[in-house]
């Protein structure tokens, strides 16, 4: 297998399951498929006792596969479970808050940068990726095209590294890739694959094998 470090990897969305254990399951075999740089664990609906439970049992999957594990939610949390960082949604001040009380001990990234103006503000902050789509946003089997090209802007001119939401379908990969962008991110296209999760994730890496561009050193 080609080294996926010089080329833009994956970064997976754990998708919404009321099943713990088929949730993990499905976690485990996503991360056999091959590479995945890390995991990004959402709330959604839990409230903080539950989604602790359900976080450090996914964290220790995503560790354990040599992934970074990053809880969006409550930052306390991700303390708890030990993860390796946090994804911070909510715009400019809970990122500023976060970046301040947690790096650089844990990985802080930004959400939610529907504009230049926006994501401008938030790479002022420091943080150490930027994230462009919602972490729900793969709503279409194509990347959305504003995504994709505040990314291609973003990686043209400023180094902290860019994740861009992909779409429901596995071959999203490769538009996102394109745009020089580090990181796409995957859900549906992974979780709700007809082959099973692993087999996503081995022909998403085949794809950015294949046809993404390498980045220089």
């Amino acid at each position: 297998m080609s080294s996926a470090e010089d080329r833009c990897r994956l970064v997976l969305i754990v998708p919404e399951n009321d099943d713990a254990d088929a949730q993990a399951k499905a976690l485990e075999d996503a991360l056999r498929g091959g590479d995945v740089s890390s995991v990004i664990i959402p709330q959604y609906g839990l409230d903080d006792g539950a989604f602790q439970k359900r976080a450090e049992r996914l964290v220790a999957i995503v560790q354990e596969a040599g992934a970074a594990a990053l809880v969006a939610g409550d930052t306390r949390v991700a303390g708890r479970a030990k993860a390796d960082g946090l994804h911070i949604a909510g715009g400019v001040e809970p990122l500023e808050e976060a970046v301040e009380k947690f790096t650089p001990k844990l990985i802080v990234g930004g959400g939610n940068a529907d504009d230049r103006h926006k994501a401008l503000e938030l790479g002022e902050i420091g943080p150490d990726y930027i994230f462009f789509g919602k972490l729900e946003g793969d709503i279409k089997p194509e990347p959305h095209p504003k995504n994709v090209a505040l990314g291609e802007w973003w990686a043209s001119m400023i180094e902290i590294p860019a994740i861009v939401m992909g779409g429901s379908d596995v071959a999203s990969v490769v538009a996102v890739a394109e745009s020089g962008v580090e990181f796409v991110a995957l859900r549906q296209a992974v979780f709700g694959h007809a082959g099973g999760p692993a087999q996503a994730v081995a022909e998403a890496n085949a794809l950015l094998d294949e046809k993404a561009p390498r980045f220089d050193g």
